[in-house]
């Protein structure tokens, strides 16, 4: 027998648009901006550290990461944000959605802090504790994706749930925005004061000791935002699907939903009957009802995230390719760093932060299902473009129409699978499982950045040994590498179809819980 949607819930599902929306907006939205700031912050500065700590007095070239450091400085964090996602996933769940809330931030808060300080002074040492405190940052991020996720779409409306759950997670493309306009003005401000001859003219000169500082700060400003929303998080009251539909107090939730929507609404009756135990995430009657959507969502993020980092953490390589940042050994150190945070900032602007909010503003009226089709199908498109053609786009004449094809291929990352493979795990399970499901598909997703970002950094390197980065074996070249990522982009267009579409529709009806709890309902 179907039951029906309890009256505090129906009341969120049609609730104007008001100013809590927003409020929840803001909250959830400023841990994301932290998140994408503290991701993206080090692909600004691993050329700057590898100048630092890696000179080779007598080198042609400024000093680099070798390949081991490089990976691990720039995958640790990713790393970390994996296992959040999972355990904060699964806590969300067993603890309810705010609890866990306020610990993910502080987390986050002091690990930002630390990974700008290091015990000693040697390269051992610093990149050490650097990747120490990276990888318990990137677990604090990791318990936000499923808990911004969550919160924000069991606070929503039906009519307008997409857009504020995707409104959350484009505060993103802001974050990767001012982590590059932090960088380029902390570099200006080094610049102007710390000058410095290029490393042709003086290797030692022309990294200034004071360039170790700049790193630090660029990485440490990161705590900021996250601080700055920390008391406003431990004012939000628990989701009111939590409360009833998982800690079964039903009054509870009518009383705190009643003070945030500022209307009266009377609680049902508790029922004196036990509650049946619903299904856990291991049984029959999971997989049954949501075992090919689990699979759908883990598979499209998984593929989605190898496309996507690959390019986001080769973006400096491909830019001295079409000559946008002009060879190492003719900057200094600061310039460097100037150089390639204005380049990150450029692409953001022009292309990831519009991309985002074309889905805010689509996402509602075309669904889900279209824009992450859409998606998939002009990033297989436009990556098959760039590859095909390579040689012809690496001469000098065709570097714009290589940027502008390069930020297409973002823009419909950002207008597609990105923020869709987001969205959709946070509507369609159960409200007990909501958080656990949504982790494991963005902990699937982080699999696919580690996949993209230390593949592909093998697999890009030239097919001739002697033209590799130093330390790198042979890979199979840029070209052959965008291939097989218009391939994987192919592959996530087919695994969409496993996703169903949830838009207009109350998060109870997605996922089967006004059907009798344990299950047995009609369907």
């Amino acid at each position: 027998m179907a039951k029906q949607q309890l009256k505090v819930l129906n009341a969120l599902d049609v609730a104007q648009t008001q100013c809590y929306h927003f409020t929840a907006i803001i909250i959830a939205g400023m841990g994301f901006f932290t998140d994408a700031y503290d991701l993206f912050c080090i692909s600004l500065v691993t050329k700057l550290l590898g100048r630092i700590y890696y000179h080779v007095d007598g080198a042609a070239k400024p000093g680099t990461l070798p390949p081991n450091v490089s990976a691990a400085v720039n995958g640790v964090a990713l790393c970390g944000t994996l296992a959040g996602q999972l355990f904060f996933g699964w806590l969300g769940d067993k603890m309810g959605r705010k609890k866990v809330y306020g610990l993910t931030l502080m987390l986050m808060f002091f690990c930002s802090i630390a990974s700008g300080l290091s015990f000693g002074h040697n390269a051992k040492a610093v990149m050490s504790t650097l990747c120490f405190f990276r990888f318990w940052l990137g677990f604090g991020i990791g318990g936000d994706y499923p808990l911004s996720a969550t919160i924000m779409s069991e606070y929503a409306n039906k009519k307008t749930r997409g857009a504020f759950i995707a409104a959350v997670f484009a505060m993103q493309g802001f974050g990767i925005l001012g982590g590059g306009i932090f960088a380029i003005a902390m570099s200006s401000i080094f610049q102007a004061k710390f000058g410095a001859p290029t490393y042709e003219v003086d290797p030692v000169a022309s990294t200034v000791p004071q360039a170790d500082y700049l790193w630090r700060i660029i990485l440490m400003v990161g705590a900021l935002p996250a601080a700055l929303t920390y008391y406003w998080r431990l004012k939000m009251p628990e989701t009111a699907r939590y409360t009833a539909l998982v800690a079964k107090n039903t009054k509870q939730a009518a009383s705190d939903m009643s003070k945030v929507l500022q209307v009266d609404i009377e609680a049902e009756p508790q029922s004196n009957e036990q509650p049946k135990a619903g299904f856990g995430l291991f049984s029959k009657e999971f997989a049954r009802r949501h075992g090919l959507h689990l699979l759908g969502t883990t598979s499209t993020w998984f593929l989605l995230d190898i496309a996507f980092y690959s390019q986001n953490l080769f973006q400096k390589d491909i830019f001295s390719a079409i000559g946008w940042i002009p060879p190492a050994k003719t900057m200094n150190a600061i310039e460097e760093v100037f150089r390639i945070a204005r380049a990150q900032t450029l692409i953001a602007m022009c292309s990831t932060v519009p991309g985002y909010w074309f889905t805010v503003a689509f996402i509602d009226r075309i669904g889900r299902f279209a824009i992450q089709l859409m998606g998939f199908f002009f990033m297989t498109v436009f990556m098959f473009a760039l590859a095909f053609p390579y040689n012809h786009w690496t001469h000098k004449d065709n570097r714009i129409g290589f940027v502008v094809m390069y930020s297409l291929t973002f823009f419909f990352a950002n207008f597609g699978p990105n923020a869709t493979t987001f969205v959709v795990p946070a509507e369609i399970f159960p409200a007990r499982l909501r958080s656990t499901c949504h982790g494991i598909s963005a902990a699937s997703g982080k699999l696919g950045a580690m996949v993209g970002a230390f593949g592909f950094l093998y697999l890009a390197q030239n097919q001739d040994k002697a033209k590799a980065d130093a330390g790198y074996p042979a890979g199979i070249g840029v070209k052959n590498s965008l291939i097989v990522l218009g391939v994987i982009n192919l592959l996530g267009l087919l695994f969409t179809f496993l996703v169903p579409e949830s838009k207009g529709k109350s998060l109870e009806e997605m996922s089967g819980e006004n059907e009798g709890e344990n299950g047995a309902g009609t369907e």
